[in-house]
């Protein structure tokens, strides 16, 4: 059997594609200034709700947060919360992250399981705790805690695919990873200073269980600083998390890069010694607090579509891979 693509799975919903594939939108009482910009198609729907959120009188950690759950809540969507296909166990493990560029606070959980909304839960543990990541069943115990409400997430659907998975005598094993997978990454700026960033995920497909890669990580999967913008990045997170990815980008943006600079920079950094930066996934998006923004993919090969809202209209484009 060959190696599993994560993307082979993800399935696109109508209302994602509806999204997607119409004129851009508008939401008439949605401050000009707000900027959003998310990865891959879910992110067209993961704007908008942002942009609504905003335009209701919503902070930007609201918007973000709100926009995430949309993608979380998607069961058609197979790489982010509830229908996330499973570890190697069967078990859906989720992975999150949300930092405030403003106060450098941020909150993450990791292998959080029968919670669909980790985003939600990893604001929670910024703004409740004192603490910056919680992981396992401390996490699931927090998150009934605070009021959320245990829940099976697998899917019919991904159940069968990991039944498919588990049956197969040649079945791609992770102790030697291979695997590509894919989140929702989404940042933000309000035009008045706040900078924000998040990301969600359910990780690998059939993962070694209490696998955590960069998606949940502060300065890997996510960063914001209001002085200089926000980054997130997206795809093969076992080798990404060991560059810092997100971090690198805001910091050279904070010493004078364009976005698109400092994406294409780091990819840069990345190509001199990453695996396989000719088939491999590796991807990253970023903003300034001007709502000037970049996006990046490493090759040809495994392109990044990212969703962009600005000046009150929504978009999805594809990155120009790095040449390297």
């Amino acid at each position: 059997m060959e190696a599993l693509d994560r993307r082979s799975f993800l399935i696109t919903t109508g209302a994602v594609a509806a999204a997607a594939a119409s004129a851009p939108s508008s939401v008439a009482a949605q401050a000009p200034a707000a900027v959003f910009l998310s990865t891959w198609e879910w992110g067209v729907a993961a704007n908008r709700r942002a942009a609504e959120v905003v335009a209701g009188g919503g902070s930007l950690l609201d918007a973000i947060e709100k926009g995430i759950n949309v993608v979380e809540d998607d069961p058609n969507v197979t790489s982010v919360g509830y229908g996330g296909l499973p570890n190697a166990q069967g078990e859906v493990e989720l992975d999150a992250g949300i930092m405030d560029g403003a106060t450098h606070r941020a909150g993450s959980v990791c292998n959080l399981h029968k919670i669909k909304n980790p985003i939600s839960v990893a604001r929670l543990v910024m703004e409740k705790t004192r603490h910056t990541t919680l992981a396992g069943d401390g996490a699931l115990q927090f998150a009934i805690a605070m009021g959320f409400t245990p829940m099976q997430l697998l899917t019919p659907k991904s159940l069968e695919a990991w039944l498919k998975w588990r049956s197969s005598p040649n079945r791609e094993s992770f102790w030697i990873d291979r695997e590509h997978h894919d989140t929702i990454g989404m940042v933000g700026v309000d035009g008045r200073g706040q900078v924000v960033a998040g990301c969600s995920t359910s990780g690998l497909a059939w993962k070694i269980p209490g696998r955590v890669a960069d998606s949940p990580l502060v300065g890997c999967g996510y960063y914001a600083d209001a002085a200089a913008g926000a980054a997130s990045a997206t795809g093969n997170g076992d080798v990404m998390s060991n560059y810092c990815t997100s971090m690198r980008i805001v910091t050279r943006m904070g010493q004078g890069l364009h976005p698109q600079e400092a994406c294409d920079e780091v990819m840069g950094v990345m190509a001199k010694t990453a695996p396989n930066v000719r088939s491999d996934m590796y991807c990253v998006i970023a903003i300034d607090p001007r709502g000037e923004i970049g996006a990046a993919s490493m090759n040809v090969a495994q392109p990044l579509q990212y969703a962009l809202w600005k000046n009150g209209q929504g978009a999805l484009h594809t990155a120009a891979p790095f040449l390297h």
